[in-house]
């Protein structure tokens, strides 16, 4: 799941700010969100990325199962460099932001990481962790655009295509691991019951 609004959502790209928490209505999602995923049964373990507005999403969903937060290194922000902290009105006015929305797979930012780079470095850990829990649910925290891009590896959509899927602040992605190959059973859930994730 991707983490709660902070001050900034929508206004600025903060990438790997240190020291951005969730505001009142972010915390107000977690809470909800750790509400809606307590309809999963054996939820093995919650994982977050080490960002502090992750980490403040997942609190709430650990807690609500009595298990310890782990910190995910792979599960972090996609590292944009020089464009840390811009604001996104700036950003759609740099030459390169065409080549980021359609284009994604040709660009580093500068300073940072490669969108392939991003996106392999989501799926292993994805499936490391997949690894390490056969067979179980797990939950983990994460930012927008590595989970659009880890949702587009399982539905088979080319990088160059993932900004066409929308992950909201607080929403729901899931995806079932298996010896088939991924099946994808939500993306971007938003409200609504989660329990019928947990029906074969």
């Amino acid at each position: 799941m991707r983490h709660a609004v902070t001050a900034v959502t929508g206004h600025r790209l903060p990438g790997r700010t240190p020291g951005l928490h969730l505001s009142d209505d972010g915390r107000r999602q977690a809470e909800q969100v750790a509400r809606r995923l307590a309809r999963l049964p054996r939820v093995a373990a919650v994982y977050t990325s080490p960002l502090e507005r992750a980490r403040e999403t997942a609190a709430p969903i650990a807690r609500a199962r009595s298990l310890g937060l782990r910190v995910e290194r792979g599960l972090s922000e996609l590292d944009i460099g020089a464009w840390t902290g811009i604001t996104l009105a700036r950003a759609r006015r740099k030459r390169e932001w065409k080549t980021v929305q359609q284009h994604p797979s040709g660009f580093r930012f500068p300073g940072g990481e490669s969108f392939p780079e991003m996106q392999a470095r989501m799926t292993s850990t994805l499936a490391d962790l997949v690894a390490r829990h056969p067979g179980a649910t797990l939950v983990a925290v994460s930012h927008a655009d590595p989970i659009k891009a880890a949702a587009a590896q399982a539905l088979g959509t080319p990088l160059d295509l993932f900004q066409r899927i929308v992950i909201a602040p607080a929403s729901v992605t899931a995806i079932a691991y298996g010896p088939g190959g991924p099946v994808v059973l939500t993306v971007n859930s938003a409200d609504g019951d989660l329990g019928w994730l947990a029906r074969p």
